[in-house]
């Protein structure tokens, strides 16, 4: 158990560490243009993070104990298979959605 005292130390701390990251790009750069190397870095900085946090959760899920799904295995690859095929984001997660929900039924 977490004492109330290091309990608001960390928020605190983690707060005033968000608050200075965002003023920083913001706050003292947010009026300057970027360089264009940067800017093409940063436009795939979305395409980056969400592959590494659903990657983790498809091969290594907690709730098989670290051990690989084929249930989820199977909605992720037909997740990126829908997706890739129809350029649409949402089309791709409702199906991804009913295979992981729908495809455990079928045993």
């Amino acid at each position: 158990m977490i004492d109330t005292v290091s309990l608001w130390v960390v928020i605190i701390g983690l707060g005033l560490g968000s608050f200075g990251l965002r003023y920083v790009f913001l706050g003292l750069v947010g009026d300057r243009p970027m360089p264009a190397w940067l800017l093409r870095h940063l436009r795939y900085t979305a395409a980056a993070i969400i592959p590494a946090l659903v990657a983790p959760l498809v091969l290594w899920p907690r709730a098989t104990g670290g051990e690989p799904d084929p249930v989820r295995l199977v909605a992720a690859l037909a997740t990126f298979a829908i997706g890739y095929v129809t350029k649409n984001v949402f089309l791709a997660m409702v199906c991804g959605a009913g295979i992981l929900a729908g495809l455990p039924l079928l045993y």
